[in-house]
Order: structure tokens, then C-alpha cells, then sequence
């Protein structure tokens, strides 16, 4: 196998920080733009039907909009802020002025929010391309964004490069209607077992954006390191967030830090969710407070990988005013409606202190403000009203934990579909992969696609199923190539699980339109794994 390695750099940026370029028209032969490449003589239209996610319905018509030197990108102050992130990606590689602006006409790229179609609901959106322009309509700004994600992906991969390229910029004619199956479209980063800095979270940020996802899961804290500064248990970051697994310097985001992550996120239409792991995998909060240990006695730092042999102790009142704390400071950076506290393999407590504790932790997520999740083991505890319990097991866990999860499910637990030989990013492809793990098994792109998460669950109501969350741990993970590498080509496929009508879902037709996603990956600069399994162009 062979990874690549590109340069990391940001994939989408906004107008404000966009050079600006000279436009000298000139009446020729044809109309072009003073440091814009040549067109070539004929370049054909994506076809509409090419994206991915997947959209949910498609009527080309033949009649092709062109992106030209005199288009320009007309908006009204709602939707300025997505248009002049729309030519930040144009304008480099068409070498073309596009100016944002509210003037009409014909030969424009319209952005208009307001739709009276209800059925577009929250984050859908509706695109018509034609001789005379493109026009991207929804009832939402996510909604919006999303339709400008689709016109990306129609336009030549070339477009998505940062020097002018050769034209001609072409979109095919015809109308996407589009609208997402699940609400809860997320991958998740751990930043615990190895750091990663704030404009490496901000780059894959953009990669989840590429396909429409909407939730960005970020694991703050494990046995390795403590990644969030809490002003009011500040040895968590400046003890416990010395080192990572392996050793090395490890890192912590500052309150100013995790706050850019947020707005970064949301400019993208991403929800920020925080995950404070308890009451296991604490061993860097044990590490840096002797008063949370049983025994009152602080172990070392560890930059191993084992999980399970730590546990916040569930019998003393401290622990439950630094929970309260870390809770109410975590709270307060965080805009979006979810906290997330882990719960996962707390092999070290008991069945009845981990019930004792989740009934202590889970009312102060909700006094201040916040909607509970927990990995799935909660539902061994009693989930709060309104909880999500995340998914994480094998297709072949027993009988009796997915059951425990389905009774959730039907008693009115929300569920969040993460199961680890289906979507764990971290999973090895093939037992001949350099990086990641294979305790789950070896998971390959189509086995990562090929699965409904409406019936994944024995006895569960496919109306509990909130969506999917691909997760992406860090043991063997350290740089921004290992993460792409990982992570792309499956993430678009759990982004189509996600987002995509159920009646699309086919391997065969699929990974053809996964196959064109490369040069959009080449020209972004994103390293991936050629897997066998897909047929990609020719290099």
C-alpha cells in the first residue's frame, strides 16, 4: 500500500482573508481574466448525479451553466458571510474577480435563503442550474451551505486548488432537491492520546464540511492528557497535559483556543461536542489531584494505550465539585445544545458505584444547560430524560449489551450509530496498514459503507436512530497526513449513511462516485488510501 502525503493547509476560507484580484477585460475572442490560465477547448459537466452524499432527487435538464470572468455571486445581507466563503474557494483557482454582490442579472451564482418549501425542513436546500446562472435557495443557512458544498463537488476538482487553473468552469444543468436523512452526521477526534493543534482541528473541520456533516465530536480528555483548561483546576492542563501516548509534549487548548475551534465550527455549520471521558479513563485528572484518588495518592502520568485500570472515586464529595466544576466552565465556552461524558470501559468501578455516579453527574449536565450523551454502556446505568447513548460494539457483541441498548432505545433514549467495525476511523483497512489498530477487526472501505443504520440495531426503533458519528482515535495517530489518511476514503461514506435516502444506498454505484472524489482530494492536497476495492482513475 501506498499513503500519500500532501501539504496540510485549510480546504475552504473566507472572502475577508482572499487576496484581491485585478480583472482587465478585454473584447477578444473571448472574455478572460489578467492572471487567469487558459481554458482548455472542452471540459464536460459533473454530473449532477456524481455527488456525494448522495442527493436525494436529481432531474438533469442538458443545459450547463459556465462560470465566467463577468459571473459574479449575488447576495442580500443574510447570505453574504456564505458568499464570500464561496468565492474564497473560486477565485484562486478561476483567477476571476466574482464579486459578491446584491446586484441581479443574469450570469450569477444566487444564494437565497427563504424558501416556502417546508420540506427542505432545517438543512436542506434546493439547486437549479441553467444557461444563465446557478441558484442555491433553502429555508436555513445551513441549508445554504450545504447546496454550496454540492456546487463544489459539481465543479471541475481543479477549482478546488489555490493558483489559477485552466478553464472552462462548467456545472451541469438541472435541479438537486436535497434534503438529510438523520439530523446527527458527526466524526469524531480524539485530541487526548496525541494533541492536535488548533489549525489542525480547523483543517479537518473543513474535510467534514467537504460532505455535509454537522456535528464535530472532540474527546478533550482520556488517560493520556487533559486538553481543556479549566480555570478552576488548572494543574488538569498544566500537569495533565503534559504528554501524549508515547511520550512527548502533549499540549492543551486554552479557553480562547477552544472558543476559535467553536466559531471556526460554526462558520462551517458544525456543532462543537465536548467530551469530558468519566468516571474511567481519568488517569491524567488522577495524576494531577491526589484528592480525586480513593487512596489520596496521585499516580504517574501515563503515555501507554491501555484502557480500563482508572476510575474517579466515587465515595468522596470532591469528586463531585470537580464534576461540577469542569462541567459548569465546559458549559459555558459551549454553544451547542450537547455535553458528552463518556462512560465507556470503567472496568475499575463497579456496576453499582458506576450507577451512583451517572445519577450524580447526569443532573449537573442538565443544570447547566446541556443535553446528556454517553457512549452506550450508560444505558446500563438510567440515561436522563432527553439522553443519546452513543453505540459503539461489534456486530458480533452479545446478545444481552444490545439488548440492554434496545430497551433504552425503546423506553426513549436517543441513539447515535458508532459501531467500531463498521465506522471506527482508527480501524487498520487491511492487516498490511502502517498505522491504526485491529482489535475490532480489519475494515475496509466498503464494509465501512455497507450497512443501514435504520436496522443495524436488533429490537431498537429505527426512530431512536439520531444518525451516525464516525470516531477517530489517536494511539497510532500523530500528524495531519496520518489523520487524512485514516479518515479518507471512508468518511464520505458514513457522511452518505448520514445524510442520503436509504433507496440510494449501493455499494456498486457508490464507489464510482467515490472513485471521482480523488482528484478533489489530490487537488486539495488530502493524502489517502487507494483501496483496492475502488475504481480510481489513473494516476
Amino acid at each position: 500500500m501506498r499513503q500519500r502525503h500532501r501539504s496540510p493547509r485549510l480546504l475552504g476560507s473566507g472572502g475577508g482573508a482572499m487576496r484581491r484580484r485585478t480583472l482587465l477585460l478585454v473584447a477578444a475572442a473571448g472574455i478572460s481574466a489578467v492572471g487567469a490560465a487558459p481554458e482548455a477547448p472542452t471540459r464536460t459537466p459533473t454530473p449532477l448525479g456524481r455527488v456525494v452524499p448522495a442527493p436525494a432527487s436529481v432531474a438533469p435538464d442538458g443545459t450547463a451553466f459556465r462560470i465566467t470572468p463577468t459571473t459574479r455571486i449575488q447576495v442580500d445581507r443574510n447570505t453574504e458571510r456564505i458568499g464570500l466563503y464561496l468565492a474564497g474557494i473560486l477565485r484562486p483557482s478561476t483567477g476571476y474577480r466574482l464579486p459578491v454582490t446584491s446586484r441581479g442579472g443574469s450570469d450569477a451564482i444566487r444564494l437565497r435563503l427563504g424558501s416556502r418549501d417546508k420540506a427542505l425542513g432545517g438543512e436542506g436546500y434546493r439547486l437549479d442550474s441553467g444557461k444563465h446562472g446557478v441558484t442555491i435557495t433553502a429555508r436555513t443557512s445551513a441549508g445554504l451551505f450545504h447546496g454550496v458544498q454540492t456546487l463544489r463537488q459539481l465543479l471541475p476538482a481543479a477549482v478546488e486548488k489555490r493558483t489559477v487553473q485552466p478553464g472552462p468552469w462548467p456545472v451541469a444543468g438541472g435541479t438537486i432537491k436535497d434534503t438529510p436523512r438523520y439530523g446527527w452526521r458527526g466524526a469524531m477526534l480524539d485530541v487526548s492520546r496525541h494533541f492536535f493543534t488548533v489549525d489542525q482541528v480547523k483543517r479537518f473541520i473543513d474535510e467534514l464540511a467537504l460532505y455535509k456533516l454537522n456535528k464535530l465530536h472532540l474527546h478533550l480528555s482520556d488517560d493520556q492528557g487533559w486538553r481543556i483548561a479549566i480555570d478552576s483546576w488548572p494543574r488538569l492542563t498544566e500537569y495533565g497535559g503534559s504528554t501524549q501516548v508515547g511520550g512527548g509534549p502533549g499540549g492543551f487548548y486554552t479557553k480562547a483556543d477552544y472558543k476559535e475551534i467553536v466559531r471556526y465550527a460554526a462558520s462551517r455549520h458544525l456543532e462543537v461536542v465536548p467530551e469530558i471521558d468519566m468516571p474511567g479513563h481519568t488517569n491524567a485528572a488522577l495524576a494531577s489531584y491526589a484528592d480525586l484518588n480513593c487512596d489520596g495518592v496521585a499516580p504517574p502520568l501515563y503515555t501507554g494505550t491501555e484502557v480500563g485500570f482508572s476510575s474517579l472515586c466515587v465515595d468522596k464529595e470532591v469528586t463531585y465539585d470537580f464534576v461540577d466544576d469542569v462541567i459548569r466552565e465546559l458549559a459555558a465556552l459551549t454553544p451547542g445544545r450537547y455535553l458528552h461524558i463518556g462512560g465507556d470501559e470503567a472496568h475499575s468501578t463497579s456496576h453499582e458505584d458506576y450507577v451512583k455516579f451517572m445519577d450524580r453527574v447526569q443532573p449537573v449536565v442538565a443544570r447547566y444547560g446541556k443535553t446528556v450523551i454517553g457512549w452506550h454502556q450508560l444505558t446500563g446505568a438510567t440515561p436522563a430524560k432527553g439522553a443519546l447513548a452513543q453505540y459503539w460494539g461489534l456486530d458480533e457483541t452479545g446478545a444481552e449489551e444490545k439488548a440492554q441498548v434496545a430497551r433504552a432505545a425503546q423506553n426513549g433514549t436517543g441513539l447515535i450509530l458508532s459501531p467500531a467495525d463498521r465506522i471506527y476511523l482508527d480501524m487498520k483497512y487491511t492487516k498490511d496498514t502502517p498505522l491504526g489498530l485491529d482489535w475490532a477487526g480489519l475494515v475496509e472501505v466498503d464494509r465501512s459503507y455497507d450497512w443501514d443504520p435504520a436496522d443495524y440495531l436488533p429490537g431498537a426503533p429505527s426512530s431512536a436512530v439520531q444518525g451516525v458519528e464516525a470516531p477517530l482515535w489517536t494511539e497510532t495517530i500523530v500528524t495531519t497526513s496520518d489523520i487524512d489518511h485514516m479518515v479518507f476514503p471512508r468518511l464520505p461514506g458514513v457522511a452518505e449513511l448520514g445524510w442520503s435516502p436509504a433507496a440510494t444506498h449501493d455499494w456498486d454505484t457508490y464507489k464510482v462516485r467515490l472513485a471521482a472524489q480523488a482528484p478533489r482530494w489530490d487537488a486539495l492536497g488530502i493524502g489517502y488510501y487507494r483501496s483496492p476495492k475502488v475504481p480510481w482513475p489513473a494516476e
